[in-house]
């Protein structure tokens, strides 16, 4: 008797209402794989392209595929995918590295980089296997080890599940007298632009680009917010938020050194918003491992955990190897990430 099986079929799916429907039922924290991040992606002139994985007429799973052009080694990056429905086949995934293999192969690429939001267990590392996939040697970045807090409770019970000295600052901030700002204008980004320019310098950390692209796309879908806090006109701490789904997220933070606490005010201001949009969580976004003492991002992690909340974690990011220079992206990537103190 003929087999009935039917075979995947990969292609391009530009529909953003069936896009976007799909990854927030099946990931939806998966902010790199929405539609506003396709769009900045195009604003930043990046090479990207959207896919649907079918089986007949049913999406399986989607995954924007970027080739990212690095002086380490070109990749094909699906940052936050594929996303997969929990309902797809185990082949949907195999078909989807060979595909992103074969697109690797196309583009002179070393390697495929992945990073499903799939949770932390022996299953989603037999997935990870099946593909020949190895665990990425970069740090634990694009929130895979995240701080969130549920916003379904009270102001009141928020405040009171905070760490007291984060209470306390918001509350003398409140008494000083800090202003804090909310706006979608991208115009007063230069705001924002030079203080996260000294943030860089007094911390030591390389600053993200395409901060406007981002803004500028999410912002007219209402899905961004720019934070300025100020005392005495003076604007000493800034952030900006992303909305997708039922989530805000702490995306990009900035702040100098200041005469009275307004961090907290600022991030205690966006949670406040974030509550009253209807979202059910703000998410703090990237936090140092337990085991990590002298983590770079030690300090803001203390600064995250005052507000109260838990952490969330996905599995680390793996690379597919395609060509055999992929060890020389390995190599520099476990120096850089031990350089840069991401034990």
């Amino acid at each position: 008797m003929a087999s009935t099986k039917q075979d995947v079929v990969i292609r391009l799916l530009k529909d953003k209402g069936t896009w976007e429907l799909f990854v927030l039922t099946h990931a939806p924290f998966a902010l790199f794989q929405s539609w506003s991040w396709y769009e900045t992606l195009l604003l930043r002139k990046a090479q990207v392209e959207p896919y649907g994985v079918y089986i007949g007429e049913v999406l399986m799973a989607v995954f924007l595929a970027q080739i990212v052009r690095a002086k380490r080694g070109s990749f094909v990056h699906l940052r936050h995918g594929p996303v997969i429905a929990s309902f797809a086949p185990e082949r949907v995934f195999q078909e989807i590295a060979t595909f992103t293999k074969a697109l690797a192969k196309k583009e002179r690429c070393w390697f495929v980089r992945m990073s499903p939001q799939l949770p932390v267990d022996a299953k989603s590392d037999l997935v990870r296997k099946s593909v020949g996939g190895i665990p990425a040697s970069i740090h634990r970045m694009d929130g895979e080890y995240c701080w969130v807090l549920d916003l379904n409770a009270s102001e009141e019970e928020l405040l009171s599940d905070m760490r007291k000295a984060t209470r306390y600052e918001i509350r003398k901030s409140q008494k000083d007298g800090v202003e804090i700002s909310a706006s979608r204008d991208a115009r007063y980004l230069k705001e924002f632009d030079a203080l996260y320019k000294e943030t860089s310098g007094r911390h030591g950390f390389v600053p993200h680009e395409g901060i406007a692209e981002e803004f500028t796309t999410f912002g007219k879908r209402n899905q961004a917010m720019l934070y300025l806090g100020s005392f005495h006109k003076k604007i000493y701490a800034s952030a900006i938020i992303l909305y997708y789904g039922k989530q805000a997220i702490y995306h990009h933070g900035a702040s100098s050194l200041s005469p009275v606490p307004i961090s907290a005010a600022v991030q205690w201001r966006a949670i406040c918003d974030a509550k009253n949009r209807g979202m059910n969580v703000y998410n703090f976004w990237g936090i140092a491992p337990e085991d990590s003492p002298k983590h770079p991002w030690r300090g803001i992690t203390v600064f995250k955990k005052g507000f109260g909340g838990h952490i969330v974690e996905h599995m680390h990011a793996f690379d597919i190897p395609i060509s055999p220079l992929y060890a020389l992206t390995r190599i520099v990537d476990l120096v850089r990430k031990y350089k840069r103190g991401y034990d």
